[in-house]
């Protein structure tokens, strides 16, 4: 007898379609139309914020400044952030020269990337009109316009978690153990950057893996766990680094109790941010969170997103968002397992939801512009369902939820532009009827005439991107400047956003620093005091006491050691700037018993050496 062949079924390699004509110079044009928008008139800003700008310059001066992220070239003490936004930074201004210009476009520039991720993460689960619409929804949310002109570490942050969530989604495709580790990589780079709100994503990440990928339970907690690996080394290198290096011979870790980088993130940019002061260092931005507050997010609470600090910066969409989700998660709840649309929901809608909530609940310091790393899964959301919904539109329930996203949408932004109610009037009466219009053709249903359809599709977009879209143009046109930058028209100043604090030494001191040749050109009481001064001639200044005046560095026994070898030339008193601190109160009231003061501009100087 003839044995028989059990061969397998091949199924036939079907072509992988073509992509419509339009879309690469749709994506191309969306690209150059954020790049114009981030970059026009960039240098309008200067500096942008001066206590940044100056360990960038500092980091130009000096290879050990650019490692450990130092204030000042001669390396007394540190940022009170982990370097990572600075080396990009610092690369940038090597190569090109310090200047306005090369501190602020790196942000810009990861700005665009973040924008062209976010379209490509979105693309492979839900389309590329989809992965269109959420780009564009980023480039314009308000605070992105801000933050993307800013030389904070959250443009890097912002963009090194959207690439996590691009390996994540890459990983679904085959249950991809070296992508979910890329994705591990990413967010332990984002730790770098700005420490533990990069983890605020790890619970969506984590879980639309468990859920989702193809394959058996145990390898993907296997994979989980590889990955939890991969990004405890990629953030773990470096805090080794900084813990093996001898502290006598570099920076003090600035915001820490006690000169750690790990204390820092545990404490001050840990747990101090989510429980309040207790945690960790000292405050940050000026003072500490206080309700009503519009620069440090106002009362904590559900509705904090929505309130007169974080409302305009980015909570456009976010109504809708809530509803797409719900919505989302609803109609695919018999989805197979590994249904992508789920999966895409679960991933953004975690992000949006974790993230959300914590800045909304945390009683430690928050500023507004932290929620650039809110919008990209808001934009997501609203896109993925959006796109779901309007597909499913011949279903009368999914037109009722489109419609009530669109609906809800003009009301939002109406109430959101009626805030600074003489910038535009016109803009929200008409926002608010076109979207009640459109909302209600789309709940009552449309024929399926091709022309017309087109026009409904084209004014769903209108209505739930022309509130956020003008609100984003007018932050970009306006110069920012100060440590707590705030999105919206120049009527929004609080917090020192548009017309905010501008932090300049006179020329008469910025020339007197200039001239001079020691290692320190000066000191002063805290870092502020001290950026404005490096800024303005080019040398470096000790910022004595860090950020807040309240860091340990340098002692006074270590700053009479400087003076004694002839190592700082000034000391430098801001009028109605002297900054606060043990330390820095000390070495201030030993300067002024040992030396003679003279004035300078608008500061008064001291001499520590003749020479």
């Amino acid at each position: 007898m003839t044995a028989v062949l059990d061969v397998p079924k091949v199924e036939p390699v079907r072509p992988t379609p073509a992509p419509p004509r339009w879309l690469r110079p749709a994506v191309f044009g969306l690209l150059a139309a954020t790049a114009a928008l981030y970059l026009w008139n960039l240098t309008a800003s200067g500096y942008g914020n001066s206590f940044y700008a100056a360990a960038v310059q500092a980091g130009t001066q000096s290879w050990k400044a650019w490692l450990f992220g130092s204030l000042d070239a001669g390396n007394v003490v540190t940022v009170d952030k982990p370097p990572a936004a600075m080396w990009v930074t610092v690369a940038f201004a090597r190569v090109f020269g310090f200047s306005s210009f090369t501190v602020l476009a790196p942000q810009a520039l990861m700005g665009v990337a973040s924008v062209g991720m976010l379209y490509a993460t979105v693309k492979r689960t839900s389309g590329p009109v989809a992965g269109l619409f959420a780009g564009a929804g980023l480039a314009l949310t308000p605070v992105a316009a801000l933050m993307f002109r800013f030389n904070n570490p959250d443009a890097l942050l912002t963009l090194l978690l959207i690439v996590g969530a691009y390996c994540v989604v890459r990983s679904l495709d085959k249950a991809s153990a070296r992508w979910l580790a890329f994705a591990g990589v990413a967010i332990g780079f984002a730790f770098l950057t700005k420490m533990m709100q990069a983890f605020l994503v790890l619970p969506a990440f984590g879980l639309v893996y468990l859920i989702t990928a193809p394959t058996t339970l145990r390898k993907r907690i296997l994979h989980l766990l590889g990955a939890l690996g991969a990004m405890i080394v990629s953030a773990g290198w470096y805090i080794a680094l900084v813990d093996l290096w001898p502290a006598s011979s570099r920076p003090y870790i600035g915001g820490s109790t006690n000169n750690s980088l790990l204390e820092l993130a545990l404490g001050y940019n840990g747990l101090s941010r989510i429980l309040g002061n207790e945690g960790g260092g000292p405050s940050v931005g000026g003072g500490p969170g206080g309700n009503g507050n519009v620069g440090f997010g106002g009362a904590s609470g559900l509705g904090r997103m929505f309130g007169a600090s974080f409302g305009t910066e980015v909570s456009w969409l976010l109504p809708a968002a809530v509803i797409g989700l719900i919505a989302g998660l609803w109609f695919t709840r018999r989805a197979p397992r590994t249904d992508r649309t789920r999966a895409a929901l679960i991933l953004w809608g975690g992000w949006m939801l974790v993230t959300g909530l914590t800045f909304s609940l945390m009683s430690g310091i928050v500023h507004p512009y932290y929620a650039v790393a809110l919008a990209p899964s808001i934009v997501a959301v609203v896109a993925i369902s959006g796109r779901a919904l309007w597909q499913g539109r011949k279903n009368m329930s999914a037109r009722v939820v489109l419609a009530g996203m669109v609906a809800v949408t003009a009301v939002w932004d109406f109430i959101l532009l009626d805030r600074t109610s003489d910038w535009l009037p016109a803009l929200r009466w008409g926002l608010l009827v076109l979207g009640l219009l459109v909302s209600t053709f789309i709940a009552v249903g449309l024929p399926p005439v091709r022309r017309l359809v087109a026009i409904m599709a084209a004014a769903t977009v209108v209505t739930l991107s022309l509130g956020t879209a003008a609100y984003a143009v007018e932050t970009a046109s306006l110069a920012h400047s100060g440590s707590i930058p705030t999105a919206g028209p120049s009527t929004n100043t609080m917090g020192g956003g548009p017309g905010g604090e501008r932090e300049q030494a006179s020329s008469e001191v910025a020339a007197l620093l200039a001239s001079t040749t020691t290692k320190w050109a000066a000191a002063t009481s805290g870092a502020q005091s001290a950026a404005s001064l490096e800024l303005a001639s080019g040398k470096a200044v000790i910022g004595i006491g860090g950020w807040s005046g309240g860091d340990p560095a340098p002692t006074l026994d270590e700053f009479k050691q400087y003076v004694a070898n002839g190592q700082i030339k000034y000391f430098v008193i801001d009028q109605g700037r002297m900054g606060g601190g043990r330390g820095s109160t000390e070495i201030a009231d030993w300067v002024a018993d040992t030396f003679s003061a003279t004035t300078v501009g608008n500061a008064t100087v001291y001499t520590l050496i003749d020479n």
